[in-house]
């Protein structure tokens, strides 16, 4: 008896295990909140992020939002390479809270976003899975599809949980925004056009020709 117990138990783990990973993306309710631990289990082709435990599906990019994301990575990354600092390129997941708090369980983190280029310089947030916890310097390129989702949803999200300055490219104005983090809200820095050069506040040494990285 006891033999045909052990068998029925394992069978319905791994019954269940299987039943929980999620293949499509028309599985899941939009209108749900869901967790990381839940973000693990899915195993469709679409790439989403979680804002607030909220599902928002992303877009495939545009030439001229790859083009941009390719110049920024490769001007970035030679200058990184002198430096303790990490720098990565989308998809590459950041799980984002409340950095007062102390590190959190899979299932007790709500936002998990794939910025286009993000820099991690506390190399202990970084683990086989992605960025556990805030970047210090995060760049998202403005389109159509996103805006809002960088503008303003993103914008509160990186102010809220301690990213300590935010680029937004914008593509068809050729500008960059620049936002700094003082006294946990975002200071307005500029904004930066394609016929100007930019430096982050966070890496002064680094300077970025805006021609360079808008030219056609």
């Amino acid at each position: 008896m006891a033999f045909f117990l052990k068998i029925s138990y394992f069978w319905t783990i791994k019954h269940t295990k299987k039943t929980m990973e999620i293949s499509s993306i028309h599985q899941l309710d939009l209108t749900k909140i869901y967790s990381y631990a839940d973000y693990l289990l899915w195993k469709f082709d679409e790439r989403v992020e979680l804002l607030k435990g909220y599902i928002l599906e992303m877009a495939a990019p545009k030439r001229k939002h790859q083009e941009i994301v390719g110049k920024l990575y490769v001007h970035l990354f030679t200058f990184f390479k002198r430096n303790p600092c990490k720098i990565y390129i989308a998809p590459f997941d950041v799980r984002l809270y409340n950095r007062k708090k102390s590190e959190l369980l899979d299932k007790e983190v709500f936002t998990v976003v794939q910025p286009d280029l993000c820099v991690v310089c506390d190399l202990e947030k970084l683990d086989e899975k992605g960025c556990n916890g805030s970047p210090e310097f995060i760049i998202e390129i403005v389109s159509p599809s996103n805006a809002r989702r960088d503008v303003k949803d993103k914008f509160e999200i990186y102010e809220q949980t301690g990213v300590l300055e935010y680029w937004i490219v914008r593509p068809d104005e050729k500008t960059i925004s620049q936002f700094i983090l003082e006294n946990e809200k975002y200071r307005f820095g500029g904004i930066f056009t394609d016929e100007e050069k930019i430096r982050p506040f966070l890496f002064p040494d680094l300077e970025v020709d805006l021609a360079e990285i808008f030219e056609e």
